[in-house]
């Protein structure tokens, strides 16, 4: 019923009908909530890596967050190209060009798999080096170069996982990647209690490896052979790489790899000064950057929507639901955020009790975790409207407003700030960036005058 439903909505949606608000607001949720869930799941499985890792010790959870900054880089410059191709295969949808479609998707297995496997190889080449580049303890340094080097081996399966999962988003189905994302977190937690006695933080690394690996095969099977929109069954034929689509796709998804690069580079500096400050204060650091995530992760589930609704619309020659489903979605995200961030602020002694034993980690985490409560609803708006110009192709100029941001604002104050107030002024420096980052793109939305041009759909 549900199901039906959601398709009866996006056939008014691709096939130019009139939708109530009612309507509307109805497909956001049923989009958004899926969507939402979904990077809950990653979110949990995510806290449950940490805390199992965490009873190891501050060493341990040092390890991680060491490179974790690092994998963001890597993992997301290949992400980035997959959204670009998959904008591209929303628009096609909303306008009912599914055989267009399905080629973009085809061409964009091969271009991301060829770019996943050079990044694996790069990173294979520097996982000895790239802890000690970083300036980690030597006491963390050797655990954190084992897991930068399982992380890496399994870099183009995850690749895989990540375009099968967005391409499924785009086409509006969030309820398959929900599903599978609560599935990995489960076979995650039983790897890690397999491996992490027998290898620590190795065996963490593993864990989430095999349980990406089957996951994949799942999300891949299901975009393939069962998707409505994009399944190939019947209709293989063969690959052929149009130059017109990869422009398109480029102009979409350089901008946001480089932008990708550029903010990783941020995060990486910011490492660097937290790095300076002493083991505890990386641990905490790290289990707050996790914790934290389980109220900016809803953000991004309904910014998947947002991209997924935009896309479809701009596709459809939809300007009208283009602006109403603009403002639903960003209302949407600020008034979840804003709910997370109280609980945040109320619970993050408990929180951080649960994810590592260390006293020290604890009370530095907590203070860190109630600073940055308070950036949450700016944050949402700032996800949820970047995801609305990427539905619309529209990626340059943003991605030049969050690196503007994060470099002039958030590095600096952090290190202005970390010598005399230390975690406490990195978490406040990021809290003020993403205050002033979510004004300028609502700003920026609301100046922004929506027009459809027929002649320009990618």
């Amino acid at each position: 019923m549900f199901g039906r439903r959601k398709d009866s909505l996006f056939a008014l949606l691709r096939g130019g009908g009139r939708m109530s608000g009612r309507e509307k607001l109805r497909l956001v949720l049923m989009l958004s909530v899926p969507a939402m869930m979904g990077q809950l799941s990653t979110i949990v499985m995510q806290y449950i890596d940490a805390m199992m890792v965490g009873q190891l010790g501050a060493e341990a959870s040092a390890s991680i967050g060491l490179v974790s900054t690092s994998t963001w880089l890597f993992g997301g410059v290949c992400a980035a190209l997959g959204n670009g191709f998959a904008v591209l295969v929303a628009h096609h949808i909303g306008a009912k060009e599914y055989d267009r479609a399905r080629d973009v998707m085809r061409q964009a297995m091969f271009v991301c798999m060829m770019l996943a496997l050079c990044v694996c190889l790069f990173c294979l080449a520097i996982h000895n080096r790239l802890p000690v580049w970083l300036g980690g303890d030597p006491r963390v340094t050797a655990l954190s170069s084992r897991y930068f080097l399982v992380w890496s081996l399994t870099l183009p399966v995850m690749q895989l996982l990540f375009l099968s999962n967005a391409m499924l988003r785009v086409s509006g189905n969030m309820t398959v990647p929900f599903l599978l994302g609560v599935l990995m977190c489960f076979l995650d937690i039983t790897f890690n209690l397999q491996f992490i006695p027998r290898w620590g933080v190795t065996g963490a690394a593993i864990a989430t490896s095999c349980a990406g690996v089957t996951v994949m095969t799942l999300s891949l099977t299901h975009l393939l052979l069962r998707s409505p929109e994009l399944s190939l069954a019947g209709r293989w034929g063969r690959l052929h790489l149009s130059k017109d689509i990869l422009r398109r796709g480029s102009r979409i998804a350089l901008p946001m790899a480089v932008e990708h690069i550029v903010f990783c580079g941020a995060q990486i500096a910011s490492t660097l000064i937290v790095a300076t400050l002493g083991t505890v204060a990386i641990a905490a650091n790290t289990i707050g950057i996790v914790v934290e995530s389980l109220c900016y992760m809803p953000g991004y589930g309904i910014g998947d929507a947002a991209t997924a609704l935009i896309g479809q619309s701009y596709g459809a020659r939809r300007a009208d639901l283009i602006r109403s489903f603009s403002r639903l979605t960003v209302w949407l995200g600020i008034a979840v955020m804003s709910l997370m961030g109280v609980v945040m602020y109320i619970y993050a002694p408990e929180l951080m009790r649960l994810m590592n034993p260390d006293l020290g980690v604890q009370a530095l985490g907590t203070v860190a975790l109630r600073i940055e409560a308070f950036a949450e609803p700016m944050y949402a708006a700032s996800i949820v409207v970047y995801c609305i110009f990427v539905g619309l192709g529209d990626t340059l100029v943003p991605c030049v407003m969050n690196l503007s941001s994060i470099w002039l604002i958030r590095v600096t104050l952090a290190a202005l700030l970390a010598g005399t107030m230390g975690l406490q002024g990195v978490w406040l420096a990021m809290c003020i960036e993403l205050n002033v980052r979510g004004v300028i793109f609502l700003i920026r939305l609301k100046r922004k005058h929506i027009v459809y041009n027929a002649d320009n759909k990618g």
